[in-house]
Parts: C-alpha cells; sequence; structure tokens
C-alpha cells in the first residue's frame, strides 16, 4: 500500500478496492451473452452508423486537402534599385477558402523547407499559409542584411501584397489581407519589425527572439549596471558604449553566412596581392553587415555606425509603433536571445496600447523550438485573434517550470499561469533576500585571458542538461580566477522566476584599466555538485576603477531564468575574470578584490496550474472520503500527541536510522533478527536479499504498520510509531497498491492526495504524472491498466509531494527492461535533489546499477552495509596474470589468511581474506614467477554469494 500518513482507514479503503474489483470482475463474467438475432440487429445498426459518419466526413471534405504551389519572384534588391534578387517562396492552400492567411517567417541559416512541417500543421488549421527562403539561404539570391527594413523586410511586405491579391485569401480592404506573421529566432524578428512598419498586419507570433540585437550579442555592462538590465529605449542607439561581446554565438552567425563555394574549390574567388576578394571574407552579408561584425570582433566594442546599424534591423526600433495583438513566446534555456529581450518588447508594445500575451516555453536556442503542444495552442490562438471564433488558449501570462526529475528519454515539464504579466522589473515581482557568506576575495585575470571558464556550449546548454556537473572544476571555473560566495541551504522549495539581483563590491589591485568580470549564479546539491540554471552568464563591464583602490559598487541583473531550486539545495555566487563564451576586449593580466554588498535577491512569480473542471461524482467521492476520516480525527490526535515525543535534535538531518530493529512472530520466529543501519540524504540505499530475508517486514515497520518487538526506526529524528507525523515526508509503496479500478489513474491520484489532507497545490502533480509516463492511459480505468502500467501509477502516487524519503518496495516488478532503465535514472536523480530513496529488492544487477548504499539481508539478519563498491570489492578475491600458475598457487598457498586458490591457463585466482595483494605479489616474485597482471574481482553478486555462504 502507498502511504503517506497510514491509518487504520487506509487499510480499510484498501479491503473496499480490492472488493471492488472482484465485484466489477464477477458482474462482467456473469452476464448472459445477447441472443443471435440481437447481435445481428446491433452490426446492422452499427454499419448504418458507420456508413453515416463516413458520408458526413466525406461532406466535410475527410482529411483536409492541401494545394503547395511553388513561386520564384524577382524583386528589387532595394527600393527604386534596377538590380534584381530571386526570392523563392512556397504557397500552401487548404480546402476551404478564403481563408485567413500566415506568412511563416524561417530562422537564421533556414529555408522554406525548414518550416513546411508547420505551414502544414496550419493549413491543415484552415490557414492560407506563405512561406519563403531568406535572402542569402536556400534559392533565395541577394545579399543578407539581417532583416534590413529596405531588404528583408520590404520582401516581407511584397509578399503581404501578393496576399491580398490571391482570392483564396480573405481580405479587410482592398490590397489589405487578413493576415499574421508568425517566425522564430530571425523569422520572429522579421515579424515585429513587418508589424511595426505595415498596417496589415493582423497578428503577430514572435517565438524566441530579440529586442535589440545589440544588447544580444554585444550586452552592455557598464559599470553599475549588468548585461541584462532592461534594453534602452528607441533612441539610445549609437552611443557607442562599451559592451562585451557574445564571440561564441556572433562566430556561429557569421559562420552561418560563408559560402564555402566562394573560398574552395576551382572557381573559388580569393582575392590577388594584398587585396583579397570581398567574398572570401563576408560570404553572402552585405558590406554594411560584414564592416559591423569586422568592428566588434576587431575592437570589442561598437562603433556609432555599428550600433546604428544594429537597431535599425531590430524590432527595438519600430516596437513602439505596434498595434497588433501579439503573443510574446520566449524560451527559457536560450544564451543568445534571453527572456529580457521578450521582457522589453513587451514593455514597449504595451506602452504604445498595443495588446500583448507572453508565454514562456521549456526551450530556446540552447534546447528546441516548441513542440507540437505549443503549436497547436498557437494555431487555436491565432484563429481565435484572425476569425473571432473559439477562445484565446492562453491565459495573461504563462511560463513552464522544467521539473528536478528528468527521467531518461523524457522530461518533467509543467505549465504554471499567472494572473498578470508582472515583467523583470525589480520592483514589479515579489521577491525573496537571501544572505551570501564569503569575505573579500582577490581574483585574477591570466595573461591572454587564458585559460578561460567554460559556462557552456553556445546552443547546447539546455540540451546537456546534468551534463556539466561532470566537468571538472577546473575547466568551469579556473583556480584563483573566481570569488564564490554561498547562500544557506533552503528548507523548501524555492523557485527562481526571473533575474537576480545582487551587489558587488570591487576594487581594482593595481592599474588594471578598464575590464570584465563574469557572474554566475549555481545551484548546488548536498553531494556538493552545481548546475548553472539555462547556461546563463552575466557579464560586467568595470570601465574607469579608481586605480588607487578605492571600492566601487556594482549592481549586477544575472541573466532572468525559471528553475527550481530543491530543499536542501543551495544558491553560490560566482564572480570569474574569464569566460570562453564572451570576449575579454583586453589580454592584458588584471587582479581585483570583490565581496557582496547585500544579499541575493531572487525573484519569484505567484502562479498557478491552468485551472481543470472535476465532474461531481468526483467532488462527491471526496466529500464522502473526508467525512469517513472525519470520525477517526479524536483517535488520529491522541496517536499523533504520543509520537511526536522522543524527537532527537541530532537526527533531525538524518533521514532513516534503524537500530536492533527485531520483530517477534506468536510461533517464536523472528522474520527481523536485531537489524540496523543508517541512510543519509542524497543516498539511493538498496535492502538487498532474496525472498523471505525480512526486506518487506523491515518496511512495514517503517511505515508504522507493524510494531517491532525490540529496537526502532528514527525518521529525521523522530520516532516512529502507528501515525507518527513525521511519516508525512515519507512517500512509500510497498507491497502492491490498491487502487478503485473503476477511476482512472488520474482520479486516483487525485483523491488519494485529497484524503491526505494536504493543500492540492502541495501535490506536485504534474511532476509525479510526468513520471509514470502513462501518457493517455491516465485517463482510462485503472482496471484496464496492465501490471506494470499499475506499478508506475503505484510509483508515481509514492513520489506525490515529492516526499523527503521515497520508501519502494520491489518496485521493478512487473516493468519491461526500458522501463526499468527509466525508473534507474528516475530514481538516481531523485535522491541527487537532496532527498534520499530506500528500495528493497532481491535483483543484483539492478542493485549494482541503481544504489549508491546497500545493506544486505538474509533470514532477518544483517549480513553488511556500506557502499556498492566497497562491498562489491570486499571479498578479497584477486586474478594474478602469471608465466608458471602451478608454481604461483603452490606459493599463494603458503601465505597465511589465503582462503581458496583456483588455477586457470595462465591465470591464478585467490581469496585473500588475511592477507593483502601487495604481499601476495611480492611472494610470487620471490617465488620466482612473473607477475603480468593482478586486478581485483569486483562484482555484487560475488560478494552476495560470499557473504550468504558465510552465513549458512
Amino acid at each position: 500500500m502507498i502511504r503517506s500518513v497510514p491509518t487504520d482507514s487506509d487499510r480499510r479503503v484498501a479491503v473496499d478496492q480490492m472488493r471492488a474489483h472482484k465485484t466489477t470482475r464477477t458482474s462482467n463474467e456473469r452476464r448472459p451473452p445477447l441472443p443471435r438475432r440481437a447481435r445481428r440487429r446491433a452490426a446492422v445498426l452499427v454499419l448504418v452508423l458507420l456508413a453515416a459518419g463516413a458520408a458526413a466526413w466525406a461532406s466535410a471534405g475527410g482529411t483536409p486537402r492541401i494545394r503547395v504551389e511553388e513561386h520564384l519572384y524577382r524583386l528589387p534588391e532595394r527600393p527604386g534599385s534596377a538590380a534584381r534578387i530571386s526570392l523563392d517562396t512556397s504557397l500552401y492552400l487548404p480546402a476551404r477558402t478564403p481563408a485567413p492567411a500566415i506568412l511563416l517567417s524561417p530562422g537564421f541559416a533556414a529555408d522554406k523547407e525548414n518550416v513546411d512541417e508547420q505551414a502544414r500543421e496550419f493549413a491543415a488549421d484552415g490557414f492560407v499559409v506563405q512561406t519563403f527562403s531568406p535572402r542569402g539561404f536556400g534559392r533565395s539570391t541577394g545579399r543578407i542584411g539581417l532583416n534590413d527594413p529596405d531588404r528583408e523586410v520590404a520582401d516581407a511586405r511584397y509578399l503581404l501584397d501578393r496576399l491580398a491579391g490571391r482570392p483564396e485569401v480573405r481580405r479587410d480592404g482592398p490590397r489589405d489581407p487578413r493576415v499574421a506573421v508568425v517566425g522564430a529566432s530571425y523569422g520572429g524578428a522579421l515579424s515585429l519589425l513587418l508589424a511595426g512598419t505595415d498596417r496589415r498586419v493582423d497578428a503577430v507570433v514572435p517565438i524566441a527572439t530579440y529586442h535589440d540585437l545589440a544588447a544580444s550579442l554585444v550586452p552592455n555592462a557598464g559599470r553599475g549596471q549588468a548585461a541584462t538590465a532592461p534594453t534602452p529605449a528607441a533612441g539610445t542607439a549609437g552611443t557607442g558604449a562599451p559592451g562585451v561581446l557574445k564571440t561564441g554565438w556572433s562566430g556561429l552567425f557569421f559562420s552561418a553566412g560563408l559560402d564555402s563555394r566562394l573560398t574552395s574549390g576551382p572557381g573559388a574567388r580569393v582575392g590577388t596581392g594584398r587585396t583579397p576578394d570581398r567574398s572570401a571574407v563576408c560570404g553572402r552579408f552585405t558590406d554594411e553587415v560584414c564592416r559591423a561584425y569586422t568592428d566588434l570582433v576587431t575592437h570589442g566594442t561598437m562603433s556609432p555606425a555599428t550600433a546604428r546599424l544594429l537597431h535599425r534591423v531590430s524590432p527595438a526600433s519600430v516596437a513602439g509603433a505596434i498595434t497588433a495583438p501579439t503573443l510574446l513566446v520566449q524560451g527559457e534555456q536560450d544564451t543568445l536571445f534571453g527572456l529580457d529581450q521578450a521582457d522589453a518588447t513587451a514593455r514597449r508594445i504595451a506602452a504604445a496600447g498595443g495588446p500583448v500575451q507572453v508565454v514562456w516555453f521549456a526551450g530556446g536556442h540552447d534546447g528546441s523550438m516548441p513542440g507540437s503542444g505549443l503549436r497547436a495552442r498557437i494555431a487555436r490562438w491565432l484563429e481565435h485573434r484572425l476569425t473571432g471564433t473559439g477562445t484565446d488558449p492562453f491565459g495573461a501570462f504563462e511560463y513552464d517550470v522544467q521539473g528536478a526529475l528528468r527521467p531518461e528519454g523524457a522530461e518533467s515539464v509543467r505549465t504554471v499561469r499567472a494572473g498578470a504579466y508582472p515583467g523583470l522589473a525589480h520592483d514589479r515581482t515579489a521577491r525573496r533576500e537571501l544572505a551570501l557568506t564569503g569575505t573579500e576575495q582577490v581574483i585574477a585575470k591570466p595573461p591572454g585571458a587564458l585559460p578561460a571558464a567554460l559556462s557552456g556550449v553556445p546552443g547546447l546548454n539546455g540540451l546537456l542538461g546534468d551534463a556539466a556537473r561532470l566537468l571538472p572544476a577546473e575547466s568551469t571555473d579556473p583556480p584563483g580566477q573566481s570569488a564564490r560566495f554561498t547562500a544557506p541551504r533552503l528548507d523548501s522549495q524555492l523557485l527562481v522566476t526571473g533575474s537576480a539581483t545582487v551587489r558587488l563590491r570591487v576594487r581594482a589591485v593595481g592599474e588594471p584599466g578598464d575590464g570584465v568580470l563574469f557572474a554566475k549564479l549555481y545551484d548546488v546539491g548536498p553531494d556538493g555538485g552545481t548546475a548553472l540554471p539555462g547556461g546563463a552568464v552575466a557579464p560586467i563591464r568595470l570601465a574607469g576603477l579608481p586605480r588607487d583602490g578605492t571600492p566601487v559598487e556594482v549592481a549586477v541583473v544575472l541573466p532572468a531564468v525559471v528553475h527550481p531550486v530543491e530543499s536542501g539545495h543551495a544558491l553560490r555566487l560566482v564572480v570569474g575574470t574569464t569566460d570562453q563564451g564572451f570576449q575579454s576586449r583586453t589580454t592584458e593580466p588584471a587582479v581585483y578584490r570583490v565581496a557582496v554588498a547585500g544579499p541575493l535577491s531572487v525573484p519569484a512569480v505567484s502562479a498557478e496550474a491552468p485551472p481543470s473542471t472535476w465532474p461531481v461524482a468526483q467532488l462527491a467521492g471526496i466529500a464522502g472520503a473526508v467525512a469517513a476520516t472525519g470520525m477517526l480525527v479524536a483517535l488520529l490526535a491522541y496517536r499523533h500527541r504520543r509520537a511526536r515525543g522522543g524527537a532527537d535534535p541530532a537526527l533531525r538531518d538524518t533521514p532513516l536510522v534503524v537500530d536492533g530493529l527485531t520483530r517477534t512472530l506468536p510461533d517464536g520466529s523472528t522474520p527481523v533478527d536485531g537489524v540496523s543501519f543508517r541512510v543519509e540524504r542524497g543516498q539511493v540505499f538498496g535492502l538487498l536479499g532474496p525472498n523471505g530475508a525480512g526486506k518487506t517486514t523491515t518496511l512495514r515497520m517503517l511505515m508504522g504498520l507493524i510494531t517491532p518487538a525490540a529496537g526502532g526506526i528514527r525518521v529525521f529524528g523522530h520516532r516512529i510509531a502507528p501515525g507518527a507525523p513525521v511519516l508525512s515526508r515519507v512517500g512509500c509503496f510497498v507491497e502492491g497498491a490498491g487502487f478503485q479500478p473503476h477511476l482512472s489513474g488520474r482520479t486516483n491520484l487525485r483523491l488519494y492526495w485529497a484524503a491526505t489532507g494536504r493543500p492540492a497545490e502541495q501535490a506536485r502533480q504534474a511532476e509525479a504524472l510526468e513520471i509514470a509516463g502513462l501518457g493517455t492511459a491516465l485517463d482510462r480505468p485503472v482496471g484496464t491498466y496492465s501490471q506494470g502500467m499499475r506499478q508506475r501509477l503505484a510509483i508515481a502516487q509514492a513520489m506525490l509531494g515529492l516526499p523527503d524519503l521515497l520508501v519502494l518496495d520491489e518496485p521493478a516488478n512487473g516493468l519491461d527492461p526500458p522501463q526499468i532503465r527509466q525508473l534507474r535514472g528516475v530514481l538516481r536523480r531523485y535522491a541527487e535533489t537532496g532527498r534520499t530513496v530506500l528500495v528493497s529488492s532481491h535483483l543484483l544487477a539492478e542493485v549494482e546499477q541503481t544504489c549508491t548504499h546497500i545493506a544486505i539481508m538474509r533470514r532477518g539478519r544483517l549480513l553488511a552495509s556500506g557502499p556498492v563498491g566497497e562491498l562489491a570489492a570486499g571479498t578479497g578475491e584477486f586474478s594474478f596474470t602469471v608465466d608458471r600458475p602451478e608454481a604461483a598457487a603452490q606459493a599463494l598457498r603458503a601465505l597465511p589468511g589465503v582462503a581458496s586458490v583456483e588455477i586457470g591457463d595462465d591465470v591464478v585466482r585467490a581469496a585473500l581474506t588475511g592477507t593483502g595483494a601487495g604481499e601476495a605479489v611480492a611472494a610470487l616474485v620471490g617465488a620466482g614467477v612473473s607477475v603480468r597482471r593482478a586486478v581485483p574481482h569486483r562484482g555484487l553478486e560475488d560478494a552476495f554469494l560470499h557473504l550468504v555462504g558465510e552465513a549458512r
């Protein structure tokens, strides 16, 4: 039974569940078959209904028919220019027309083929869809102008003209099509630029795009500001303020615009003499863009001309003129265009009076673009905006929360909704202040800024996930280059939603001149492992530090992230002098003294899961359960008062201590006899033993279901007794699961949690359901589940509320190999969040691959306990590869403390129970035996069989 707080009523409910299941099965078995004539009539009726349905389907058009037209248009290179470029386009026409249109723009370095799937989805939803390959990509010619208003934006206006002339497109007036513009990244910026310059646009959906290209590629972190400070309003560009170039992302962009055909092969154009060919240097970029990039990478700062160009091709130049309804969809895993970019656009459009909605999704340039579910909701939003039908599928503000648990092959993601979009402004979000410990520290930038800290890989940060934990500390933060300041460990989950802020006090040592520092906020687990949420780094420009060592306070706004920091974890601020993803500008060595000048301020946005409709029958069932348990309140209160006594403060952070535990049956037998072991935070602890070893009996005593004859159990310092309040911190799955078979899996979980009396928002049901991986089966009756599906649902129920101690009895029973592998990853990651897992099993291989520590039991007694690696290597068995096996065996048998010796072809295997491997090798060499190899026999199976053999 899976329980958090076991009670007598729980036992009765379990019996009722089994009886209900039996009654349902019996009633189905006894139902008499229909007469033959009745069966024939039913079959005829079914055929008639199917024929009618087929006719209705055919009259409605059946499967949507989509017709695609390919066009190659010749357009002026610039307005009024005699030169021409080719624009390759595709037009997707749905079965029913006229219909609203969607102009779908690809991302950078992509062409129309890259958006074919999405175009067909929109067409299947009834939209006319226009796609194209932007200039310089695919079959389209021309130079890349980075969404130049006179080039790429003018091309988009031309396509609106073409749509207005098509009879399949609905129109609002002459030359005015009913049209929305949708695009991701580069295409998203084009959608905003077009909406800000062409009033014919009726709706805009920019995805994972930028507001100001200068602020994205060259964050301006002037002294006293952070790199992610709010983007300046239109008109402030062109100041030439120094920034910190994102060399990693900028290099990827520029290389995507080069053309290998121009620099290799027999027709390559590389120039002559000292003048290289322009195409070899700039590829398919315009001269203006090429000069701007050269300026940035050469000088590390923006000239006024570069700043003006980047502002001109950015949505920041027109955002204040956008009045069309706008849905900003921004990624949470994006070190290129962060959440602050969508925030800046949203503020500008809202200030101009335009309707704007914001959605943050668990993806971006470091992860993935929106999946089919989010794309379908975007289509419904467009239908609502363009046709006036349906309802808005989004709230005022939605964001995804990437859970702490990530099963192998899947990610735990839940979506929450807030009443209004608060933005990232410091004064508009609720914040929690955390004190940072750490004195003033000296950090140095080495000559040449090498080695540099490795914070992530552009485009892969989200996909790498926890792989960053495997990198050595010397790579992520080289010694001597970084200062660390750590907040206390959390006693409950903290959901960081937005930009954390902190004030630093920085002093120059010597004469460093202008410099750059890099701030990062790590999530530190109980085991000391660190994770950098979103791979986000905030560069801090230090301009004109006093050379006499006078300290200067710097306000740092860290990149906005959405990240749950689990109980038992801590936040750590790291300030370094280098980062491989950015240009340090100067290569001269420098030394700084850095200290914190205040607490770390962490933002949070109050939100809840989107509302769902509950059937009346389910509500009545909950009310009945509450009424039934009300009769036991007095008894439970009494038991709770008794159980509260005897808490040991020294063990309040220790999940489990078992001390001399003994269970005696009426016949005098002892299924558990004097068992003692201890389980710490962050461990996956395996209770290993053959059937009948006493594992399940031990777990039943742990949950207070049965009472020990001697000894005791403490959970977080509290002694376990029936109904102990501390059991609310334990999630348990022992001896199978009891579910109402006629109810769905989802409803069973909801009713179970409601019966605990705890608030629904604490259930963390979305993450538990993601772990179950049952898909649409969650809404089917549990009576239709296979054994493996019931097992997975039971494990998810045990994880409701993400308990601090998770106890699972033989969890792999009924699961197939892929499911066992997924469960293995879930349990390990669950422990990495600072929680603890106790698993009983008789499967040696699974315990060895899953657990960090084990206790081996046989016939009620504990044979051994400790880390898996130590026990697996503790048999003392070694294999010696030698040239004279017989002589080696004779020499080993002569040593004291050698239990057994076996001879192979050229290998001698010995059990060294009382002597060391070094002494054995020395004895072999002394006997004239050449030892080519000596290796221990490591394996949990060997250790288990060795211990069990001794116990006999």
